[in-house]
C-alpha cells in the first residue's frame, strides 16, 4: 500500500521575502513548490497538503477595514477572513499542482476542504496573543496603529519589522478528518487545514461558532497527520535542515534527533518563537502520538537521500 504523507507548506511556498504578494508571484511560488512535491508523488505517496495564511489573512483584514471605511461595508470577523484565505490559497494549490501533474502525465484529483478546527474558548492563549498575521511595519508605524485601535504588535524574530499578533489556541479536533483520510488514501491529493484551520468552539451544547483567533499551522498539521493516520509528516521551511546556534558561532545542522533531544534543545533556547520553535513542537507531538517520523526540510530537498532533519522516537 502507498504511504500517506501530510506536508505542511511553509510561508515561502506562497510569498517570499521582498515580494509584494501579487497573485502572479504567489502562483509562481506555488507552482515551483508543487514541482518539488512531485518527488513524493513519484515515490508512490498519497498526499495531504496544509499551508499557512499569515500574510494573506492579514491583507484580507486590511481590505475589510478599507471597505468599511470607504464604502460602509460590514467588516467580517477573523474566522471568516480565515475561510476566505483557505478558499483562494486552496484554489492556487489545486490549479498549480494540477498543472504539474498534467505536464508529467499523472492523473489525480486535487481537492480543497475548508476545514474547521475545534478549540477551547477558555484556552489561556486568548489572554496572551502571539500569532503574527499581516504585513510588516516599522516600530513607529506599529505604535501608531496600536494607539489607533486595540491591536497588539510584536517584533519579528528575524528582524523584518513588527506585525500584528492575535490569539493562537491549541487545536483539539480536526473536522472531517475521516473524509480527508479516505479521499487521500483513495489516491487523490487533499488540501486541508489551511492557515491552521478555522477556529471554532461550542458556544452552547451542540452549537459551534467561530472565534477570533489563528491556530498555528504546524500544530494543526501535526494533529491532522495524527488523526488521519499518516505514515510521515513533513514540515517545509526555508532552510534544508534544522540548526542549533543558527547564524551564530558554532552553528550546526542536525540530521537525526530524538524527541528527548528536541525537547532539550527547545528548553535551551536554540529555536526561536515564531520561527523554528513551533515546528519542533509540532514534530514532537506527531512522533509522540504515532511513533513515526517527522521531517523538517526545504521543498527543494524533497526526494534527496538524507534530506532534512528527522525527529524520531
Amino acid at each position: 500500500m502507498k504511504k500517506l504523507a501530510v506536508v505542511a507548506l511553509g510561508g515561502n511556498s506562497l510569498i517570499r521575502d521582498g515580494q509584494k504578494g501579487t497573485i502572479d508571484e504567489q502562483e509562481q511560488n506555488v507552482y515551483e513548490t508543487c514541482q518539488h512535491l512531485l518527488e513524493l508523488i513519484k515515490s508512490d505517496y498519497n498526499l495531504v497538503i496544509t499551508h499557512g495564511n499569515g500574510p494573506q489573512v492579514g491583507n484580507i483584514l486590511l481590505q475589510n477595514q478599507a471597505g468599511a471605511k470607504l464604502f460602509n461595508l460590514p467588516e467580517m470577523p477573523l474566522d471568516i477572513c480565515g475561510a476566505y484565505s483557505q478558499g483562494f490559497i486552496g484554489y492556487m494549490i489545486e490549479q498549480q499542482l494540477r498543472n504539474v501533474l498534467i505536464q508529467h502525465g499523472l492523473d489525480r484529483d486535487v481537492i480543497t476542504i475548508i476545514t474547521e478546527v475545534l478549540v477551547d474558548k477558555n484556552d489561556p492563549a486568548f489572554q496572551n496573543p502571539t500569532k503574527p498575521i499581516g504585513p510588516y511595519y516599522s516600530k513607529e508605524e506599529a505604535e501608531k496603529l496600536k494607539e489607533a485601535g486595540k491591536s497588539v504588535f510584536a517584533e519579528d524574530p528575524k528582524g523584518r519589522g513588527w506585525r500584528k499578533v492575535v490569539a493562537s489556541p491549541k487545536p483539539q479536533v480536526i473536522a472531517n478528518r475521516k473524509t480527508i483520510e479516505k479521499i487521500a488514501k483513495d489516491g487523490q491529493v487533499v488540501v486541508a487545514v489551511g492557515g491552521g484551520g478555522i477556529p471554532v468552539f461550542y458556544v452552547s451544547e451542540n452549537k459551534l461558532q467561530g472565534i477570533d483567533a489563528v491556530i498555528d499551522k504546524d500544530l494543526a498539521s501535526s494533529l491532522l497527520a495524527s488523526q488521519v493516520n499518516a505514515d510521515e509528516f513533513y514540515i517545509l521551511t526555508d532552510v534544508p535542515k534544522v540548526f542549533i546556534n543558527f547564524r551564530k558561532p558554532g552553528e550546526k545542522a542536525l540530521d537525526v534527533i530524538t524527541v528527548a533531544q528536541a525537547r532539550q534543545m527547545l528548553s535551551e533556547g536554540h529555536f526561536a518563537e515564531g520561527s523554528m520553535a513551533p515546528k519542533i513542537r509540532a514534530a514532537i507531538i506527531f512522533v509522540e502520538n504515532t511513533g513515526k517520523e517527522t521531517i523538517i526540510t526545504k521543498a527543494t530537498e524533497l526526494g534527496n537521500p538524507g534530506a532534512g532533519t528527522k525527529i524520531v522516537k
